[in-house]
């Protein structure tokens, strides 16, 4: 065979032979779940094997068949190729994958693409969940109300449709604002040469762009297992590319599936009913206006269950508010949220995720932070986190929380736990014991060495009688301290005595002070017993 590559006026005048004669055939390149190695569809593509000139490339002899008004039987003989292979399998009862065959602009401009390859697909009595319509990007630049009423068109009779290229042109936002496309494919020349960078944090934004519009993403041209894993890492599992195979002739490619699990592909995100993407990110909505004015501190972020990455995807004004430091919205965005965590704290805030994923309810925490301002310096500061997922696909989950500073609060606590701890050292070394005694109710609430060394509950009833009947005071003095009660329940507002308490007879100063309301009626006396100490004298020395 004798290599060449054909010129224009060749190729044109070989094309009928080629599909006549299956110079042209068709490849097929896999799909794969990157997480689970499952294939989810493949890529139809075409490839021209001329006699005596050999392989012609298709960036060679495709756009010649644009120009030439050839391209929309090139791509009809595709979608024929690709409904016969599906149908052999069908037939046979044998496993299939979805396939994704082109659309060209030309095929819109020029010709009735649609209603075409819908009588193909009818003809062979094919699923249209087996068959997907890819159309580029460039192709709607121009004529996006044509690409639009064939995409409508597509989705009347059930084909997903895919933007293939996705971010090789300069419009790619804007068309994906009109276009509902279910599937993008994402150019991975972002990832050129270095692995992450200002590439991959356009990458990583898009990504994450597509859980919101709730669309699949499948990152197309993936050559190493570097791309591969930093793709999974912020959330795209989907991919296509030499890493898993190179297209391969239908014969090659039924071998692999053969021996390859599959499964569907899901949009990259689920939200929860209740919750509407569009709606939530625009600004003249009911739901921008309560997330942004009537609630707390908000924010939405997503998780990635395997890999533990937290990615804060909004915030409202009273979030920041909350944090205080004189933090930006930008401080919080761009920044890696676990760098404000401390160990401790991360393990707190990773096991309540964990837990809104298992009760999908909401969960609550306390965690510690570290917050850093170039012009307020750094602070520490708690804070209370509310949180529920509202949103899931695989090991992703989107996360609805509400935040709130109790820096304060713990603050106080502490010194109150504190002054508590001091308070009972105190008492241990003095040998005090402490309680409380409300006068309407008769009850008692003893001190923490009331309940450790005497085993009293945290609330006595009709006191006295339970403490007597315990043994604590001798039946010969138990008279006399009722005696004693009945007169603080009638306003007496101090008394004290020695007492003698336990079966051991141990002395006791024991005294009461009483705390009477506005009118003079009494309402609580505090109660404490002093062991006495006898001071030895000259002659027990």
């Amino acid at each position: 065979m004798q290599k060449k590559k054909m010129n224009e006026a060749e190729l044109i005048a070989h094309f009928d032979e080629a599909v006549s004669n299956g110079d042209l055939y068709i490849c097929l390149q896999p799909q794969i779940n990157h997480n689970t190695k499952r294939m989810v569809g493949a890529e139809a593509l075409i490839r021209w094997n001329h006699p005596v000139f050999g392989m012609q490339y298709p960036n060679d002899f495709i756009p010649v068949l644009e120009r030439n008004n050839l391209i929309f039987r090139a791509d009809l003989f595709v979608f024929r190729e690709v409904c016969k292979f599906l149908k052999s399998r069908l037939d046979a009862h044998k496993t299939v994958v979805p396939v994704s065959v082109n659309m060209s602009r030309y095929d819109i401009y020029n010709n009735n693409y649609v209603e075409s390859i819908e009588a193909i697909r009818r003809e062979y009595d094919i699923p249209v969940k087996y068959l997907r319509v890819e159309i580029t990007e460039s192709s709607a630049i121009g004529g996006l109300d044509l690409i639009k009423r064939a995409m409508d068109k597509l989705h009347e009779f059930g084909y997903l449709v895919e933007m293939d290229d996705f971010g090789s042109g300069y419009s790619s936002l804007n068309i994906l604002k009109d276009l509902e496309v279910d599937i993008i494919k994402l150019d991975m020349r972002f990832l050129v040469g270095e692995i992450g960078g200002r590439g991959g944090i356009i990458i990583s934004s898009v990504v994450q762009m597509a859980k919101w519009l709730k669309t699949a993403i499948i990152a197309e041209g993936v050559e190493t297992q570097e791309q591969a894993d930093y793709m999974k890492s912020i959330g795209c599992n989907y991919i296509q590319g030499y890493l898993y195979s190179k297209p391969l002739p239908v014969p090659e490619f039924e071998e692999k599936l053969d021996v390859t699990h599959h499964e569907p592909l899901n949009p990259s995100l689920k939200l929860v009913e209740a919750m509407d993407a569009e709606k939530f990110w625009n600004p003249d909505t009911l739901e921008t206006l309560i997330f942004s004015n009537f609630v707390g501190g908000a924010s939405i972020f997503t998780y990635n269950k395997s890999s533990q990455r937290l990615d804060v995807l909004r915030i409202n004004e009273k979030y920041l508010k909350e944090l205080g430091m004189n933090q930006s919205e930008e401080d919080i965005l761009l920044e890696n949220p676990w760098y404000f965590f401390g160990d401790d704290a991360k393990r707190v805030y990773l096991k309540t995720i964990e837990k809104a994923i298992e009760s999908r309810d909401e969960e609550s925490c306390e965690t510690w932070r570290n917050i850093e301002s170039k012009c307020c310096g750094d602070d520490k500061i708690c804070i209370r986190t509310e949180m529920r997922v509202i949103g899931r696909a695989d090991e992703e989950f989107l996360v609805y929380a509400m935040i709130q500073n109790i820096t304060p609060e713990k603050k106080r606590y502490q010194e109150i736990f504190e002054n508590d701890q001091k308070l009972m050292n105190a008492a241990d070394h003095a040998n005090v014991y402490a309680w409380e005694y409300i006068i309407a109710t008769h009850e008692m609430r003893p001190c923490f060495r009331c309940m450790r060394d005497l085993g009293l509950p945290a609330l006595v009833e009709n006191y006295p009688e339970p403490v007597i009947e315990s043994g604590l005071f001798p039946p010969d003095y138990a008279d006399e301290y009722r005696s004693w009660l009945r007169q603080i329940d009638n306003g007496l507002d101090y008394i004290e005595g020695i007492i003698p308490l336990t079966v051991g007879r141990i002395p006791f100063h024991v005294r009461y002070t009483t705390e009477f309301d506005d009118n003079g009626k009494p309402l609580k006396a505090y109660g404490s017993a002093t062991l006495v100490v006898e001071v030895p004298t000259e002659e027990g020395k």
